[in-house]
């Protein structure tokens, strides 16, 4: 009896690894996550190819149940994750609790915007620390982004920032929203560290046929259209004459 945690890749139902498909169509029970990301394709789809009826897992049931601990306790269950199975904290916070059941489980990665951001020209291992940028909401404007862009500009590292999603309000933030929360953080800090000049790189619906990479200035990519969600914002930090030939072909 075990959990899987089992990445399924960015897009499609068939970006699931050899491995993982035949660990699902093995399990009794096939969760997936729906709160971190978005699928180009629908569960219905999933259980078509996987061939095994798909439990969509809310972050309640994720986080505040053991619905999931409970089963792998007595039966074997694949835990969907949407990218790679660890890129958000709550799943590891799964693991751990696995663990102190002494429940076995087994982890079977996948591609995740943390590697395929690689797709901009920008060289992975000069990514500094990544960060969220959450949708504002009364009494809730936090600005941890900015303070991570602060670091990696200090070091001179490349930042990619994950925009916000609620899957269950049909809510997906944009490339331009995202640069409006900085801008106005700015506005309020003052630090000169982010502006309408500021170089960025905007992508869509990356790891799909229709993927979008735009580079340009803050202020050149506020009105375009990126088109449906997913989307993700990288600040370039210092470039390399490679890296700068490359994101030219985005621009």
């Amino acid at each position: 009896m075990a959990l899987y945690f089992i990445g399924i890749g960015l897009n499609y139902e068939t970006d699931i690894t050899v491995r993982g498909l035949e660990i699902v169509r093995n399990c009794d029970y096939v969760y997936l996550e729906t709160y971190s990301s978005l699928l180009a394709c629908s569960v219905a789809d999933l259980e078509r190819f996987y061939g095994r009826k798909v439990v969509p897992a809310s972050r309640e049931l994720v986080e505040q149940s053991n619905e999931i601990v409970d089963k792998a306790a007595f039966s074997n269950v694949a835990f969907l994750v949407i990218g790679d199975p660890f890129a958000a904290t709550t799943h590891i916070d799964l693991m751990l609790r696995v663990r102190r059941r002494g429940i076995k489980f087994s982890i079977i990665n996948n591609a995740s915007i943390m590697t395929s951001i690689g797709i901009t020209g920008l060289q992975i291992y000069k990514f500094g620390k990544t960060s969220s940028v959450p949708f504002p909401e009364t009494n809730f404007q936090p600005v941890t982004a900015y303070e991570v862009l602060k670091q990696n500009r200090i070091l001179g590292l490349h930042t990619l920032l994950i925009l916000d999603l609620k899957p269950e309000k049909k809510r997906f933030m944009s490339v331009n929203e995202a640069i409006r929360i900085l801008l106005d953080i700015e506005k309020k800090r003052k630090e000169q560290l982010f502006s309408e000049d500021s170089l960025c790189i905007g992508c869509a619906r990356i790891g799909r046929d229709d993927f979008l990479v735009k580079a340009g200035k803050a202020r050149d990519l506020l009105n375009f259209d990126f088109g449906t969600a997913p989307h993700c914002l990288v600040v370039p930090g210092e470039l390399h004459f490679v890296e700068e030939e490359a994101i030219s072909i985005w621009k």
